[in-house]
């Protein structure tokens, strides 16, 4: 008699699509968070095998500051394409004209709080009551305390001590009016996991995850990639490094690591060896030790 065993990978995966289809029969017009990085391009790949030959039941939504990598954007556009998917755009640059947010100055300004007024306008313009994220448990210490279905107030915002318990596989989605959720289907998924994954389904990503020689500076101890959005100040040396990305974010906050690694084999061993989380080259997550918790209470995903 045959054994019936699923790998780690594939119990994963079930348990993500799982959640990705109770998401789907539970809320009226929910929504794919979609950046254009690892994580949400692992959810939507999840999100075509669960829903296949069918179309996606929810658009793929990027919030765009701007200030994004030009190979991500190249990316999301390819890729929406490819899974036949639609896809709804908040520019955060609409958000600064219309006035509802005012843009940061000084020689560190960042874009990345602005975010969250333009995913809570996107949200509320739409009617989404549920948006899907690529979060997981092991990126942050604030990820760490999400439930899968998170429960948002009618402001958006989350509290970490308003939440509901969730036995077995029974997630609640019942919510008053005007409250939304946010569902992250990759909570118990670690990096390690996300790239062996990703080398077992084959997936595609954009080649800012793959090491190559480019033009960079050291700033606060990250090394930036040299773009329209990242220039040289005074005494700052500019060097061609073989670099590459654990995460994506603006080009005005992500940082790189040096790297060889081209295939995801090499990536997957650079993970093994690795004794700093994925996000610990993002400079806006350097700004307090709790800035992430505080960008999550305010309506950030």
């Amino acid at each position: 008699m045959s054994s019936y065993q699923l790998s780690h990978l594939k119990q994963l995966e079930a348990e993500a699509i799982y959640i990705l289809r109770e998401t789907a029969a539970q809320f009226e017009n929910p929504a794919l968070l979609f950046s254009g990085g690892k994580d949400s391009i692992v959810m939507a790949h999840l999100a075509y095998k669960a829903f296949h030959p069918a179309r996606l039941p929810f658009p793929l939504v990027h919030v765009d500051t701007g200030h994004n990598f030009n190979e991500t954007m190249e990316f999301r556009d390819y890729y929406v394409d490819k899974i036949g998917a639609r896809l709804v755009v908040g520019s955060v640059q609409e958000s600064i004209d219309n006035g509802d947010v005012q843009e940061e100055t000084g020689l560190d300004a960042s874009r990345n709080a602005l975010q969250t007024t333009t995913l809570l306008s996107t949200i509320e313009h739409h009617g989404y009551d549920a948006c899907l994220g690529g979060g997981r448990r092991d990126e942050e210490k604030a990820r760490a305390k999400e439930r899968f279905f998170s429960h948002r107030d009618d402001f958006g915002q989350w509290d970490p001590k308003n939440q509901r318990p969730e036995l077995w596989n029974l997630f609640n989605g019942r919510k008053n009016q005007g409250e939304t959720f946010r569902v992250f289907p990759l909570s118990n998924w670690t990096e390690m996991d996300i790239w062996q994954y990703i080398k077992e389904e084959k997936i595609e990503l954009p080649s800012l995850y793959f090491a190559a020689e480019r033009e960079c500076l050291e700033r606060n101890g990250v090394i930036l990639a040299i773009s329209e959005f990242v220039t040289p100040r005074e005494g700052e040396v500019v060097e061609k490094k073989s670099i590459r990305f654990r995460t994506m974010g603006d080009a005005t906050i992500t940082g790189a690591v040096e790297s060889v690694a081209t295939d995801y084999d090499a990536i997957i061993d650079e993970v093994a060896a690795a004794r700093q989380t994925e996000r610990g080259n993002r400079t806006d997550d350097k700004r307090s030790e709790t800035s992430m918790e505080d960008r999550k209470k305010e309506g950030y995903f």
